[in-house]
């Protein structure tokens, strides 16, 4: 019985692992170009929001990787004729992730769907604060699907990494055949 108790641990240790070190705000800006002005425009803005993933593991850690999701959220209006920003806001929400035993074609999936699904709830909150903070009405930031995201960079990275393959094809073919 306590030879069993003893193996139990080394096969978990052995086994996939994935855990949540901490999750943090990395970075937050809130620009109001034209304040106080913005608060007098009857319009609705007009509102962009984009969402990027980076990945980075930790040099110092064997096994941890940090996920960055920066959004970024513009309001604008056009006021006299001209187009003019309300509010400009940038947010890095970070986090660090303990992943183990993980099988390598696995990884890219854990960090570009995975952990940026952790962390963007975070964010959207921390921005809708900001915003509510900085006496602006909150901008709903709606669900998004990592995964169709994650999907729609592999085919980029495809994409153009067969572009590159051509271009060199032409231009090696193209100085053989030159005199």
């Amino acid at each position: 019985m306590a030879e069993n108790q003893n193996t139990a641990p080394a096969q978990e240790e052995n086994g996939p692992q994935f855990a949540i070190q901490r999750i943090y705000l990395k970075d937050a800006s809130l620009e109001m170009p034209h304040a106080p002005q913005i608060f007098l425009l009857q319009d609705a803005p007009e509102i962009s929001i984009q969402v990027d993933v980076e990945q980075t593991k930790l040099a110092d850690a064997e096994d941890l990787f940090e996920v960055v999701v920066r959004g970024t959220v513009t309001a604008k209006s056009k006021a006299n004729g001209q187009e003019q920003t309300v509010f400009l806001v940038e947010c890095k929400k970070a986090g660090i992730f303990f992943i183990h035993n993980i099988p390598q074609e696995h990884l890219p999936m854990i960090l570009g769907i995975t952990c940026p699904a952790a962390i963007y709830p975070y964010l959207r909150s921390n921005v809708s604060d900001l915003l509510t903070r900085a006496g602006m009405p909150p901008v709903y930031m709606g669900e998004i699907d990592f995964q169709a995201m994650f999907a729609q960079r592999v085919q980029q990275e495809a994409m153009q990494a067969q572009a590159a393959q051509a271009a060199e094809a032409n231009t090696v073919n193209g100085t053989g055949t030159a005199q």
